[in-house]
């Protein structure tokens, strides 16, 4: 007779049916505390636009000096001991962001969704509005993390995108209007470490370990479709550097490396070349984009 099991129920490891249940509970965790980090992050916001704004109207009426902000920190440091961030410093900041934006109504409604940190780089980085308003927007869309939005300004992101624009063709602009927000004129690969003298196999090999990095400095909505991808035109092959997936455009983007050659008649045809042998490949469903 078999000896009767000591497993009960309990003991049991979940099955297939549970863990897409578990995994559904845990999704919901995961929201719920998203949703409280930002709730948290958007009432601390406001506090600090709403005491930056009753400090920049009393100076601005003469009620007070600059002498009183430095009251006003220590009172709230006597009053409320253990209450971290109303320095003086800290309280003229808030001051700064609330004059920053006060009279942006286009870019005001969106501080809310950036936490204090990525503010104070912005404010303290930007040279004019609109640069300002570019990387509120950016790092709102990106979902940048603090040292990311940090390495863009250090790669001059603004300047790159917006005061050198990306080259695109009438056809793609007509296409897709919002494809000048997608692409930049030229890219920030300074992650890879590579030598200033260096071949294109280094880049390619470069660009594919450290994907992930490429990734975030191409934007949010690229996936990766895959490396030398094999093409076939007439009896000849060919292979694209890089092949990518753009979400919001919803077509592909072709990467040719082109390290310290010039754009010769090749290199200008072969873009022609690959529209042509995708469009009568696999990738017919979607429309497709050439990057250089």
């Amino acid at each position: 007779m078999p000896a009767p099991s000591n497993q009960s129920p309990s003991n049991i490891g979940p099955t297939i049916g549970d863990e897409v249940a578990f995994s559904e509970v845990v999704r919901l965790i995961a929201v719920s505390r998203e949703k409280a980090i930002q709730a948290v992050n958007t009432a601390l916001i406001d506090l600090y636009w709403q005491i930056g704004a009753t400090i920049s109207r009393k100076i601005e009426a003469a009620e007070w000096g600059d002498g009183v902000v430095d009251r006003l920190a220590k009172f709230i440091a006597r009053t409320e001991p253990g209450l971290r961030g109303f320095t003086r410093r800290n309280l003229f900041r808030m001051k700064q962001f609330y004059e920053a934006y006060r009279e942006d109504s286009i870019v005001s409604p969106l501080v809310a969704q950036l936490p204090w940190s990525h503010h104070l780089i912005i404010l303290g980085q930007s040279k004019r509005p609109e640069e300002r308003e570019f990387y509120v927007r950016l790092a709102i869309r990106e979902r940048w993390s603090k040292r990311e939005l940090e390495r863009q300004f250090k790669t001059a992101l603004f300047e790159r995108a917006v005061l050198s624009p990306p080259k695109v063709s009438p056809l793609v602009t007509q296409t897709y209007p919002e494809a000048l927000s997608v692409f930049r004129d030229a890219y920030n690969v300074e992650f890879l470490g590579l030598p200033s003298v260096h071949a294109e196999a280094d880049l390619h090999r470069g660009l594919m370990d450290k994907l992930k990095d490429f990734l975030i400095e191409l934007g949010r909505d690229f996936c990766f479709v895959g490396s030398e991808y094999p093409m076939q035109v007439g009896d000849r092959d060919f292979a694209l550097d890089l092949l990518f997936f753009h979400r919001g455009l919803n077509c592909l983007v072709a990467i040719d490396l082109l390290c310290g050659r010039p754009h010769n008649s090749s290199s200008v045809a072969q873009p022609v070349m690959w529209r042509s042998a995708m469009r009568a490949a696999i990738f017919t469903p979607f429309q497709y984009l050439n990057a250089t």
